[in-house]
């Protein structure tokens, strides 16, 4: 049986058990699509940044599940922290951090000291803990700073908006380091909201997926992932169509059909996604789930 149509550690997949081919479609995989990969150089870029007085910083941009966080967690992977102790001790180029869901700055300062295992009282007061954030990051020689989830700062009212956002800019002017910062659409009009940040932030955004080159060249990668026995021609154009239409256009609800149709493959024994098991595969996509959601 011919597997041209694999990569070669899906052709190493395809070869296993039923349930273990499941379990590697189930797992996290990373799929580097034109514009994951532009961003990923931009991230670079700001590593890369020598100090000064004003760094530049990142907005990252984009709906739900529309890979945002895949990126930056792809990112603080590809930097992860390392040891030289002949030399200089830890270096941690890469520190990921979600915004809390209010915007709380002692919380903030909680979730990065927890992440770095550093000891702290729970009571101590932010401007402590601010201090404390600030000469654990110089140790560790920080170079980027990624916050996620930067949306959640409008569930705060006005004063703790403008409290999370400050701390934002203090933070990259003291410690003369870039910051990243990924959430929704409405993150940019919170950002926007304040002057100095809007003109230090550059916006990437990560628009939905349409019906373009980019988008067959996913699904070819995709494809070639999937350690199905049989080609699935996921690039016809009324395949292709009918997955853009059921996911409403977001990678993450791309992948996550592919990966429960290809399940079905297996077990159904077809070996193949095609027009019709994307049909029976019973799919609800987001904007349905939303509508029951409010039910």
């Amino acid at each position: 049986m011919s597997m041209e149509h694999l990569d070669n550690v899906a052709k190493e997949i395809v070869l296993l058990s039923d349930s273990e081919r499941i379990q590697h479609i189930l797992s996290q995989h990373w799929v580097g699509y034109t514009r994951a990969k532009e961003i990923l150089n931009k991230l670079e870029d700001l590593l890369n940044h020598p100090p000064t007085h004003r760094m530049p910083n990142l907005l990252v941009v984009g709906d739900t599940n529309n890979g945002k966080t895949v990126i930056l967690k792809r990112f603080e992977k590809l930097n992860e922290p390392y040891i030289r102790p002949e030399i200089d001790g830890l270096h941690y180029p890469v520190l990921y951090i979600q915004a809390p869901p209010v915007p709380d700055e002692k919380k903030f300062y909680n979730a990065i000291l927890d992440k770095l295992f550093a000891p702290y009282r729970i009571n101590d007061h932010v401007d402590k803990k601010q201090q404390q954030v600030i000469k654990l990051f110089g140790k560790i020689r920080l170079k980027l700073l990624i916050i996620d989830e930067i949306h959640h700062i409008l569930a705060g009212n006005t004063a703790k908006q403008r409290g999370f956002l400050n701390m934002i800019k203090y933070l990259g002017n003291e410690l003369q380091i870039p910051i990243a910062c990924a959430g929704t659409r409405d993150a940019f009009s919170a950002i926007q909201s304040d002057p100095q940040l809007a003109n230090r932030f550059e916006p990437a955004i990560l628009n939905r997926w349409k019906l373009d080159d980019d988008y067959f060249r996913l699904l070819a990668s995709f494809e070639m992932m999937l350690p199905l026995k049989k080609h699935s021609h996921l690039t016809d154009d009324d395949i292709a169509i009918k997955i853009l239409s059921m996911s409403e256009g977001t990678i993450g609800e791309i992948v996550s059909l592919l990966k429960t149709a290809a399940r079905q493959a297996i077990e159904s024994g077809s070996e193949e996604i095609t027009l019709q098991s994307l049909v029976k595969v019973g799919w609800i996509g987001p904007s349905e789930r939303n509508k029951q959601r409010l039910l």
